[in-house]
This record gives structure tokens, C-alpha cells and sequence, in this order.
């Protein structure tokens, strides 16, 4: 039981930081960046960092696989928020 709950805790946490982290350097970073703007950046984004994060929950004892597609989708859709941010920051077109 107590295994189950320090998983799902990691789980939360690494869900929460790549999203946070990925809005704030979507909007920040790449605000210049033209290529943020295409449909299926956020998707790209999210499959590389679950990808990245898959060798990484193999080596820990509470977590698997699902803690790192959960961080995976958590970065696409963080990414995505950050898109939407550069958007409402920039001026209306005329």
C-alpha cells in the first residue's frame, strides 16, 4: 500500500513539474519561435519526452511506464497551454 502511494505521489509530481516547466518555456523561450504555431508540435513534444523519461521510470522502484506517459502527455499539454499564451499576448490582427 504504501509502495502504491509513493508511486502515484512521483506520479503527480513529475506530471505537474512538466507541465509547469513546458508552459513556462513554450511561452517564454520560444515566443519567437514559428514553428510552436504548427498543430502537432504539442504532440511531437509530449512523445519525446515520454520517450526520454521511459529509461529514466525503469530504473526507479515505485514508478513504470505509466508515470512516464503521464509525464509525456503532461509536457504535449503543457506545450499546448504555452501556445495558447503567446496567442493571447499578441496584439489583434487587424
Amino acid at each position: 500500500m504504501f509502495g502504491l502511494l509513493v508511486g502515484l505521489a512521483i506520479s503527480f509530481a513529475a506530471a505537474y513539474v512538466g507541465y509547469s516547466q513546458a508552459r513556462r518555456f513554450v511561452a517564454g523561450r520560444l515566443r519567437y519561435v514559428d514553428a510552436v504555431n504548427t498543430p502537432f508540435m504539442p504532440l511531437l513534444i509530449g512523445g519525446a519526452a515520454a520517450l526520454v523519461a521511459l529509461p529514466i521510470v525503469g530504473l526507479l522502484p515505485f514508478v513504470g511506464a505509466g508515470t512516464a506517459i503521464a509525464f509525456g502527455a503532461s509536457v504535449g499539454l503543457g506545450a499546448a497551454a504555452g501556445r495558447v499564451d503567446i496567442r493571447k499576448s499578441l496584439p489583434p490582427e487587424i
